[in-house]
């Protein structure tokens, strides 16, 4: 019923830019914390980006300056702009939601299904 779906991954050259976006649809009361996590083969998930609900936007250490995430509420869309890649950024890039589906519901998690970030020469 609620499925976020990520784009805007490929294959770029180190220093090269892209902008990835994540669309939230479904059934849905309130969207409140939405942020980007990175995993790369053999490493463990990493925090990137998050923007909190009523709060202030944290991201890792290794991005911050690169990466500038932001969103679209009106139309539940997640974004995070990208520039002077390095080898390093390559990760598969996952989009997640904390929502509200109903108004007497609980917040829950969603994924998305992850957007492959290449970054090579």
């Amino acid at each position: 019923q609620v499925h976020l779906v990520e784009s805007g991954g490929g294959l770029v050259q180190p220093g090269g830019s892209l902008r990835l976006s994540c669309q939230v649809s479904g059934s849905i009361y309130n969207i409140g914390t939405m942020g980007w996590y990175r995993q790369a083969p053999g490493k463990q998930r990493e925090l990137v980006a998050v923007v909190p609900s009523g709060g202030s936007i944290n991201s890792a250490d290794s991005v911050k300056g690169r990466f500038t995430i932001s969103e679209d509420k009106s139309k539940r869309t997640l974004f995070l702009q990208i520039r002077s890649l390095k080898p390093e950024d390559s990760a598969v890039y996952y989009c997640y939601a904390n929502l509200r589906r109903t108004y007497s519901g609980t917040y829950s998690t969603y994924w998305g299904q992850g957007t492959q970030v290449t970054v090579s020469s």
